[in-house]
């Protein structure tokens, strides 16, 4: 399992050392540099006074104690710091160190040379009329200078690095600390208790992600009391048809002749079919739950599926006397779930169908609003109060004003499914009195769709008006 302390800690350890290293390398070169200089100026100095004793008119004898003694009065070791005089001609008339092989120069000033042996030098150089002087002194001396000097930095560099190493343990646990806080805070929640977290105490660092768990568990609370209700609603409007269907088979059993047996058998599968209705309409209800993952969309034209819908409901329109008809603009296509569009649709014209009396009329009108894609359904039915208009799209809830013949029939879940197949589709549904100002119109209307066809995010759908 990867540990974030471990790798934060060899990330920067990691770093610490390549900037030790660093360090030091810079401490070499930077001492090296300033030593060039120091030791350059003291070779100057060492060849100016062995010049000027040479212009005193001193002979090589005393030239001849000179180059030693003078590299010693300088504190420099004679076996690093050598003197040499050449006459003009380049004729060597003393050397501190005879076993070094520094070539003659005829030009003052500091340069770099590299001896027989093939060693390099720095090397100072004063010329004069009675012959040339020079200051001599190895380059690997200076390196060896500035790397033990830099070695002396090194030292305290790795106890530097075992100390801040150490402070970083302790850091890092210090640290992590409200990461462990807020694993135990989220482990401690149910499914009974989501409640957030909270970033009150928490590091700024974590808030991103202590907010993200909050909206997490907000939404898991939601849904999970979405469907204990959900269960609740489902198992109370089951048990209604249950004790039917029971009732009737008993009735079913007491039967004394064909004719009751008959009646009875009647209503037992009018009773099975309003139960298969309500378990199918639970399960399509459960299918457009918001965890459940959205189906692919297609481009659907909605004026033909409209007309599809009508056609289909139109045996049970004629038992009951009701016309039912389609119209409107043709050609309005969406980018849309075309059977979520299917069961929207069924359940609006089902609905009207159902709640309208008989010798009534049902219309399904497509259209276009406000550029934005509308379905229309309008009955002249019993409508709906409008202090209930918002209640109407609770699961279960039936208006009491329009009871008839649907309080039989009707499972409550319609509108339920119409507006959860809209809200997927990002519709708003409208419930409105009928033009005719008798009767509901219930309006689907949809994002403006894009070209024409395709439905767009921008643009929120607009409020049918109150007739």
């Amino acid at each position: 399992m990867r540990s974030l302390e471990r790798h934060l800690l060899v990330w920067v350890m990691g770093a610490l050392v390549i900037g030790a290293i660093g360090l030091s390398l810079i401490s070499y070169l930077a001492t090296l540099h300033e030593m060039n200089e120091v030791f350059d100026e003291n070779l100057k100095q060492v060849a100016l006074s062995v010049a000027s004793y040479h212009h005193a008119g001193h002979g090589k004898a005393e030239a001849s104690s000179l180059g030693p003694r003078t590299g010693k009065e300088d504190g420099v070791d004679p076996a690093d710091l050598v003197t040499l005089t050449w006459t003009p001609e380049g004729r060597l008339t003393f050397s501190s160190d005879p076993g070094v092989s520094i070539p003659f120069e005829r030009q003052s000033g500091a340069a770099r040379v590299r001896a027989a042996d093939g060693t390099d030098w720095h090397v100072y150089t004063v010329v004069l009329e009675e012959g040339v002087v020079q200051s001599a002194q190895s380059v690997s001396t200076r390196r060896e200078a500035a790397a033990e000097s830099a070695t002396k930095l090194f030292v305290p560099l790795v106890a530097f690095l075992v100390v801040i190493g150490a402070l970083l343990v302790f850091a890092l646990r210090r640290g992590l600390r409200p990461l462990d806080a807020a694993a135990e805070h989220v482990a401690e929640r149910t499914a009974i208790s989501l409640e957030p977290i909270g970033v009150d105490g928490m590091p700024r660092e974590i808030h991103p992600l202590v907010q993200a768990i909050d909206a997490m568990m907000g939404r898991l609370s939601v849904a999970f009391d979405t469907q204990r209700r959900f269960v609740a609603d489902a198992a109370h409007e089951l048990r209604t048809p249950i004790t039917a269907l029971r009732l009737q088979s008993q009735l079913l059993e007491q039967a004394q002749d064909d004719v009751a047996r008959i009646a009875a058998l009647e209503e037992l599968r009018a009773g099975i079919d309003r139960s298969e209705h309500l378990v199918t309409q639970l399960l399509r209800l459960s299918r457009l739950d918001p965890a459940v993952a959205a189906a692919r969309k297609e481009r659907v034209d909605l004026s033909g599926l409209a007309r599809s819908v009508v056609a289909a409901w139109c045996v049970q329109a004629e038992h009951k006397g009701i016309d039912l008809g389609a119209g409107g603009r043709r050609g309005i296509e969406l980018e849309a779930d075309r059977e979520q569009l299917l069961v929207m649709l069924n359940n609006l014209v089902g609905n009207a169908i159902r709640y309208t009396p008989r010798g009534g009329v049902v219309d399904v009108t497509t259209d276009e609003i406000d550029g934005h894609p509308a379905v229309l359904v309008t009955d002249n039915g019993p409508g709906i109060a409008e202090g209930e208009r918002d209640r109407v799209f609770d699961r279960f809830y039936r208006s009491e004003g329009t009871q008839s013949d649907a309080e039989v029939a009707g499972s409550g879940l319609g509108l339920s499914i119409a507006q959860a197949v809209a809200h997927r589709h990002g519709a708003t549904v409208n419930l409105r009195t009928a033009p005719s100002g008798h009767g509901l119109e219930v309006g689907v209307v949809f994002p403006r769709a894009a070209t024409g066809h395709a439905v767009s995010a921008a643009g929120s759908p607009p409020t049918l008006p109150q007739a």
